[in-house]
């Protein structure tokens, strides 16, 4: 649209789409996975520093989750939206055309 915008519904459901899949996989793999024995390490800083490491990581990869979650939902609220806005103006329009005042005179 030149003097207006436009949306690409389609490019809006596959992103949120394309989030939930991969928090979908995510949750397969737990940060946890990588955790050894602390004997396996050889050495107890370098085993308390992968103790600590994944503590971290897992509380970040939870948060990243949890956002991740609601940007796919509010991606699929705005399609949702946007569509009811295009049903409601088609409709809009429809009944303008349609109106007992006559018929229109710009479809001649």
């Amino acid at each position: 649209m030149p003097d207006g915008f436009s949306v690409d519904l389609g490019a809006l459901r596959k992103a949120a789409s394309g989030i939930s899949t991969t928090l979908d996989a995510m949750a397969t793999k737990k940060v946890s996975d990588i955790d050894a024995p602390r004997g396996d390490f050889g050495h107890d800083e370098l085993a308390s520093a992968i103790v600590d490491f994944t503590d971290r990581w897992n509380i970040g990869v939870s948060h990243l989750a949890s956002d991740g979650a609601e940007v796919s939902d509010r991606l699929n609220r705005c399609v949702k939206n946007y569509e009811a806005a295009e049903d409601h103006i088609q409709l809009s329009a429809e009944g303008v055309l349609r109106s007992s005042s006559g018929t229109d005179p710009g479809a001649s």
